[in-house]
């Protein structure tokens, strides 16, 4: 299996700032290829401050125990977010785009760069589209804007529309990095780390439930504190993250909404554009999920032709659909997904 990082640069998309002459009108998607291209292929993308080589990995990654991978048949591509650090970012960016330079992404960006690499790839069909939180709104998306391309998509603790609830809470750890005293406005010369691990301390809670702070979940993961946890964890691994790097990928999070496509007239009903979508869907929230919480998914699948919802008991949160909760959290995702692409 191929797992070398490789680099697809392609020209302008639908939604970045063309119009501006000093806008280099391409941009380069990062990705990883695992398996035979010649079987059927899977597009999973990363999620927020995710990174190709921890997404998702233990559905196509061999895990030692013996089990065979839930893709050991499927030829997976995975490829990085705008702004995740490994395509196109602020932080990577040619001198001119740098920082607050960078243009603004949108889901529909990535997901257009996402079907040209599929071209290059020789792909021609999508059997399954799988993203988590981010990745789900993904995986959406390119169900609504290439129908016929996709055959089915997972959505794990996602949603087809970025929620208000969900947008207000990301306006906190935003808020947090944008008043630090080391951002400057966005024009820091040195990273701004007192403002992103605010915004880490700030993101971490709510990735999580209240039952996990109850039950001391931190002690499982070999922490003899809360403190001890939310500072190696949060504090110095989210916390070391660009701040524009961030700032961009939430802006596309905030943004997330497949109803903005399609008929002026149409635009903004969202229960119309869930209808549209002829891929049969999977849909998979965390309970204890305060980003995407089921109750989201329930009302969505009303409006889907081929749905299914397949909750995941979790107290882990948010992060229980991402492969980070628990190893029963793993086995029935990897349970369902297997029984999806069965059907």
């Amino acid at each position: 299996m191929a797992r070398e990082t490789k680099y697809f640069t392609n020209d302008v998309h639908p939604n970045t700032n063309a119009s501006d002459p000093s806008f280099n009108s391409s941009l380069t998607l990062a990705y990883r290829t695992f398996g035979d291209p010649h079987n059927p292929a899977i597009l999973i993308p990363t999620c927020f401050s995710g990174k190709i080589d921890a997404t998702l990995a233990f559905l196509y990654v061999p895990s030692g125990d013996g089990v065979a991978p839930v893709l050991r048949d499927y030829f997976v591509v995975v490829c990085g977010l705008f702004g995740g650090s490994e395509s196109s970012s602020p932080s990577n960016a040619p001198e001119a785009l740098r920082g607050p330079e960078f243009p603004a992404t949108t889901y529909e960006d990535n997901v257009c760069m996402q079907h040209a690499l599929c071209a290059a790839l020789g792909i021609t069909k999508l059997a399954t589209y799988i993203g988590f939180s981010m990745g789900g709104q993904q995986a959406y998306h390119m169900a609504t804007l290439y129908p016929d391309f996709v055959t089915r998509i997972v959505v794990l603790a996602s949603s087809a529309r970025t929620s208000w609830h969900n947008w207000s809470f990301l306006e906190g750890p935003k808020a947090a990095l944008v008043n630090s005293v080391d951002f400057h406005d966005g024009l820091y010369q040195t990273p701004a780390r007192r403002g992103t691990r605010a915004f880490a301390r700030v993101y971490s809670t709510w990735a999580l439930s209240q039952a996990w702070f109850r039950k001391r979940c931190w002690e499982t993961l070999g922490f003899r504190d809360l403190e001890e946890y939310l500072r190696v964890v949060w504090d110095e691994r989210r916390g070391a993250w660009d701040a524009h790097d961030l700032l961009c990928q939430l802006q596309t999070w905030q943004g997330g909404d497949i109803s903005i496509f399609g008929a002026m007239e149409e635009r903004g009903d969202l229960p119309m554009a869930l209808g549209r979508i002829k891929a049969k869907v999977l849909l998979m929230p965390s309970r204890t999920d305060m980003y995407f919480p089921p109750e989201d998914s329930e009302e969505e699948i009303k409006h889907l032709k081929h749905g299914e919802l397949k909750v995941i008991e979790s107290i882990w949160g948010h992060i229980a659909g991402g492969g980070n909760g628990t190893k029963e959290d793993n086995d029935f995702i990897k349970l369902q997904v297997r029984t999806f692409l069965e059907k």
